[in-house]
């Protein structure tokens, strides 16, 4: 934990919480000056960041309701363009622009990055712009895995706030179905030998008659 994120998220309403329930000394120390500031990515988020093949996102409407959404790609979509900037290029979807809609009213985004094999989870603040294929298209263009058949049209481009990691004690594990595929390779691999050798063996008997 770090400064940029308990001055972001320690608000007086949850001070006030943390001093009811004893934990207001705790956490005091990472709102002191002398405290990490925590609002550069550092080579190990971007390599955590850059292996993610989707990530959850928050954003508020006009009316101030939050709207979470699941952002998937190809792996490494979530480009890591220096310490304080992340973007990603935006696929044309189901057309309802709600995320982009409440960025055009309030920049602030935050992200939620799952690795669940591991039981890691790493949360970003910042402050998204939008930038439109027309306006920059050298930019989504870059952003863009040319191997991805989705369509782009806008770049999410987003100045990094805060980030934190979080305790893993209540994250699941999960596999994708690569993921999977990947720790059962080698049970394969021996299943394959064992019933060559196990067909080696049978061939080997004396035939009975």
């Amino acid at each position: 934990m770090a400064r940029a994120f308990a001055e972001i998220t320690f608000t007086p309403e949850v001070r006030a919480l943390q001093e009811r329930h004893g934990s207001v000394k705790s956490y005091g120390k990472f709102l002191e000056p002398t405290a990490e500031p925590g609002d550069r990515l550092s080579d190990a988020e971007a390599a955590f960041i850059m292996e993610r093949d989707g990530f959850y996102q928050a954003t508020v409407s006009a009316t101030g309701w939050p709207y979470v959404q699941f952002r998937g790609g190809p792996k490494g979509f979530l480009k890591v363009l220096d310490a304080r900037t992340v973007a990603y290029a935006d696929f044309r979807g189901n057309r309802q622009y709600l995320s982009v809609g409440n960025l055009a009213t309030d920049d602030r985004i935050s992200l939620i990055l799952m690795d669940y094999p591991n039981r890691r989870r790493l949360k970003l603040w910042g402050r998204a712009r939008i930038v439109d294929l027309a306006d920059e298209p050298s930019l989504v263009s870059r952003l863009h895995d040319a191997g991805y058949a989705a369509r782009p049209e806008r770049a999410v481009v987003i100045t990094v706030a805060a980030f934190d990691w979080n305790c893993p004690q209540h994250i699941p594990q999960r596999l994708t179905l690569d993921e999977f595929q990947q720790h059962l390779a080698p049970l394969l691999s021996e299943l394959a030998q064992l019933r060559e050798q196990n067909a080696a063996l049978r061939a080997a008997l004396p035939t009975r008659r």
